[in-house]
């Protein structure tokens, strides 16, 4: 990224407590963009993201907020634009998985990851969109899965969220386009996150086996696209969905 290039400008992450969330709010601070950090319940997690967000020199905003809650994410971003009188950039990256096989899926267990990837990005994207058309200029960056593209065997939740959000990404691409915003998705591959960690070394091993590049990915990788996507550099690029995958099979 080339130095404080996102100088001036404001970024909402949401689930920017840990994992993807936090490497991208961290890399947004040293692109020179303020960074409101959304989460849900950690809140030690996202004092520490806030807190080296500070020492890196930048400006963050601590938001303890249910997206999938309309109200709330209204007055979410409400504060941050009374504060720093615009949303610019905003990476709708909060989730969750409730793992099973759709036979013994709950109903509870579709919802929630529904409304945390899905219903959230709605919300977000509704309320933060209203800022960026005002200046006629924005970023929107969804984090996806390689699971919405090609589905997961036990994650039909997960996979179909990730899936409609690639279909809103393109929808609303078309619609704010032509006031000067874009709309692109990540689709991350196998990262090391928390997710990852817990899975059986039997099972990483036979998913390694499957990626040209011999290794998991890791939030960094991510950060730097969103990054990239957040600047000026990327402003011929919309619509997209550009997957981050090392080649996985």
């Amino acid at each position: 990224m080339a130095d404080k290039e996102l100088a001036g400008k404001v970024a909402l992450v949401t689930g920017a407590s840990r994992g993807l969330g936090r490497a991208i709010a961290l890399k947004l601070t040293a692109g020179g963009a303020r960074v409101a950090v959304n989460y849900l319940a950690n809140d030690d997690a996202a004092s520490a993201v806030a807190q080296e967000i500070h020492w890196a020199g930048g400006e963050a905003m601590l938001l303890k907020t249910d997206i999938a809650d309309s109200a709330a994410v209204r007055d979410m971003t409400r504060e941050i634009t009374d504060k720093w009188g615009a949303i610019d950039i905003l990476v709708n990256n909060a989730g969750i998985t409730r793992d099973g096989l759709l036979p013994r899926m709950s109903d509870e267990a579709w919802d929630r990851v529904i409304n945390t990837h899905l219903r959230g990005a709605y919300l977000c994207t509704r309320f933060a969109l209203r800022s960026m058309m005002e200046r006629s200029w924005g970023r929107i960056i969804n984090i996806a899965s390689v699971a919405g593209l090609v589905g997961n065997a036990g994650q039909t939740n997960y996979s179909a969220a990730k899936g409609g959000l690639i279909a809103f990404t393109k929808s609303i691409a078309r619609e704010v386009g032509s006031r000067n915003i874009t709309a692109n998705a990540i689709a991350p591959g196998f990262i090391s996150t928390d997710m990852t960690e817990v899975l059986p070394q039997q099972q990483k091993e036979a998913i390694l086996s499957r990626i040209p590049l011999g290794r998991f990915g890791t939030p960094a990788d991510v950060a730097e696209l969103a990054a990239f996507l957040a600047s000026d550099r990327a402003s011929y690029i919309t619509a997209q969905v550009i997957s981050i995958d090392g080649g996985v099979i």
